[in-house]
């Protein structure tokens, strides 16, 4: 297939435009988005003319390598930030108009793409091009390099993080509430009431950073949940969990022998906790086991 014959005019812009909202939700400014399809078209011209009459579908290649592309980017960890928010307000508008003028609910997206800027990098692509293009789950999982599996637990970890942003902010109070409910169930080692307290879809992650046998994958489903902080705070007479603030919120501090051996932060919606982040890194740990003064 000759792919250098002549193509409907029709048809290359709407392969450019859909390539750009691709680079626009995966990295929130129209700037970076019409920067990483340029490079995505210099890849393209950079392979030679046999290479490209073997590719099927140059618009599905492109797709792929400016996801791949945006992913790069949106992993570095000095990457530039184009301020979502102002970019939206009408920074570089004039080139490239972004999805939410078409749709007319600019609001709209200026929420989303703020509450997309809280996925890792893998969740948002994960979300971006399997919830919001439809693109099928080899292309993505080629993309991510990921399994597909790993791609759909991805997706649905960004959907679930989605969901509860957009839940109705809980106060100190009722958070408080909630937390030390928690933590009471733990303790008296009731399951059916702490699965109560979970959203029936709560995720559970464990950070144990390579260096603590913690489990790998985050845990999902209430009464999931529910077992495997039963499981990791079942009692021991040189144990204790206590409740106190945890990033600004109430949570719940782990200690064994006096050292803080976990820290468990919890995310709380509609009054219910839906996320549970179980940090067990001794690394992560070391602010909260300030090393004893001798005098």
């Amino acid at each position: 297939m000759d792919h250098d014959e002549a193509v409907p005019i029709a048809e290359l812009l709407d392969e450019r435009r859909h390539l750009l909202d691709v680079a626009f939700w995966m990295l929130g400014s129209p700037g970076e988005a019409e920067s990483a399809v340029d490079e995505a078209y210099r890849r393209w011209y950079g392979l030679s003319e046999a290479v490209r009459g073997r590719i099927a579908s140059p618009r599905s290649w492109l797709a792929r390598t400016a996801g791949e592309i945006c992913l790069r980017r949106l992993a570095q960890p000095d990457r530039a930030d184009d301020a979502t928010g102002a970019a939206i307000a009408g920074d570089g508008l004039e080139s490239y108009e972004h999805p939410a003028a078409t749709l007319d609910e600019e609001e709209v997206s200026r929420v989303l793409l703020n509450a997309l800027d809280s996925l890792s990098p893998d969740e948002r692509a994960a979300f971006v091009l399997n919830d919001v293009f439809g693109m099928d789950r080899d292309t993505v999982a080629d993309i991510v390099g990921r399994t597909q599996p790993e791609v759909a637990e991805l997706a649905e970890r960004a959907r679930h993080s989605l969901r509860v942003q957009r839940s109705p902010p809980t106060t100190p109070e009722e958070h408080d509430a909630v937390a030390r409910a928690v933590r009471q169930a733990c303790l008296s080692e009731d399951a059916d009431l702490l699965a109560s307290l979970l959203c029936p879809d709560a995720t559970a992650f464990f950070d144990g950073g390579g260096k603590v046998r913690a489990l790998i994958r985050p845990v999902h489903g209430g009464r999931q949940v529910a077992q495997s902080l039963l499981t990791l705070l079942a009692r021991h007479p040189r144990t204790t969990l206590s409740a106190q603030s945890v990033n600004g919120r109430t949570g719940l501090v782990v200690r064994y022998d006096r050292q803080v051996a976990a820290v468990i932060s919890l995310d709380i919606a509609d009054h219910q906790v839906a996320q549970v982040w179980v940090i067990l890194n001794p690394d992560k740990l070391r602010s909260w086991n300030p090393p004893a003064s001798h005098t």
